[in-house]
């Protein structure tokens, strides 16, 4: 594959990540609005949110079996559109089961897309032969803090979410659907798309702790996104303007971590960054539960995102080191556990503040991404640094 098609191949990969950025903020942003346009009550929405991950994990589970027969790139070019056309769905409905059908939609086409995405995030990275996977989650970030200040501008001026959506889906889709024409799959030939799935079982033994380490981050990330703007209203007492600047908040920091953080892979390696990762977050799940008001609040929403940042793309990276010859399947298989985080996370939380308090529910997701640092290592030995003289032959490195 040549240099140019690379370049092209990892713009295009960005701009997808960018798009379902933009497309995932204006759902989690927006769901109190989404809730009073539906009449959804606080003890029927974790069963909503619930079905999104459930369906996605089944997307991740298809995807598995269709990338043993087209590329990836076949799969995320036409999984996008249906993500955004959801998302529009959504905002467009009057009833419960319309809301239904376009949760239904955009779950089961996330965790296509999902999957699809780092599979080609893991490929190129091979090709690159260093570490950028952090840059591709870093364009996810970029689109985050668009679709949240998007939502922020909805929320402020009162617009209905059909106004706020329809004009993000007319802008994205098509451009969307033009940048997939050069997604580039590094590691495959033309003539072995069949059996590159076959090729080399994935020890479910193996990939277990980078499948833990999946899963509690996306606990983590799970109660920002769903739940950060409903602690600042009900708990912190915010406006419902201020309590979309949570997650925008959350998602500038994590920018600015995976901006930098390749760079801090190749210079301290996978281990270290994931280890600081994962105490910073848990001193932010400390900083929120504790907070006396909602500055506070956001500051501990803002500690989580750059603790978490580093960890999920140092997961999809590791999994395709582990599995070179199968990093699809792996990556499909890892990715299943994003939305076990998100099943467990979302309503885990919500029962807890149900029956509990929302303040003590905030540490239990803190426990889970501490308990990150015991499989630490799992994520590469001292050989798997990056720069500094530590580089790798192109053709044996994906971390």
């Amino acid at each position: 594959m040549t240099d140019a098609r690379l370049r092209h191949g990892r713009l295009s990969l960005a701009l997808s990540f960018f798009v379902q950025g933009v497309t995932f903020a204006l759902l989690v942003t927006r769901i109190p609005a989404i809730q009073d346009r539906y009449g959804i009550s606080n003890a029927l929405l974790p069963a909503f949110l619930a079905a999104v991950p459930v369906l996605a994990g089944v997307g991740s589970v298809v995807t598995e079996k269709l990338v043993a027969r087209v590329r990836p790139g076949v799969v995320l070019r036409w999984a996008q559109p249906v993500v955004l056309l959801a998302l529009l769905g959504a905002g467009a409905g009057g009833e419960v089961w319309q809301l239904g059908i376009a949760l239904a939609a955009f779950g089961l086409s996330v965790g296509a897309l999902d999957a699809s995405m780092n599979m080609l995030g893991v490929s190129l990275q091979r090709a690159y032969g260093r570490s950028i996977m952090l840059g591709f989650h870093a364009a996810y970030s970029l689109g985050g803090i668009a679709g949240a200040s998007l939502a922020w501008a909805g929320a402020h001026w009162d617009l209905s979410l059909l106004v706020s959506y329809l004009p993000v889906v007319a802008v994205l889709l098509p451009a969307a659907l033009i940048g997939s024409r050069w997604y580039a799959d590094a590691s495959r030939t033309d003539t072995d798309q069949s059996t590159v799935a076959a090729s080399r079982p994935v020890a479910f033994r193996l990939l277990l702790p980078l499948c833990l380490v999946m899963a509690f981050a996306y606990i983590g990330d799970s109660t920002v996104s769903n739940w950060s703007a409903k602690y600042l209203q009900d708990v912190l007492g915010s406006s419902e303007e201020l309590a979309t600047v949570p997650y925008n908040a959350y998602m500038v920091t994590t920018l600015l971590g995976r901006a930098v953080g390749d760079l801090g892979v190749r210079r301290f390696g996978p281990v270290a960054v994931v280890r600081c990762g994962s105490l910073l977050a848990g001193a932010g799940f400390a900083v929120v539960a504790l907070a006396s008001g909602a500055w506070m609040g956001i500051l501990g929403f803002t500690m989580l995102g750059l603790g978490l940042c580093v960890i999920v793309p140092q997961t999809f990276a590791a999994a395709g080191r582990l599995f070179p010859a199968a990093s699809d399947t792996a990556v499909a298989r890892l990715n299943i556990f994003n939305y076990v985080g998100f099943l467990i996370g979302s309503p885990l939380v919500g029962a807890l503040g149900g029956v509990w308090s929302y303040r003590g529910a905030m540490l239990v997701p803190m426990v889970m991404v501490l308990v990150t640092l015991v499989y630490a290592r799992s994520f590469g030995t001292e050989q798997d640094r990056y720069g500094g003289g530590h580089e790798r032959p192109r053709t044996v490195d994906v971390g």
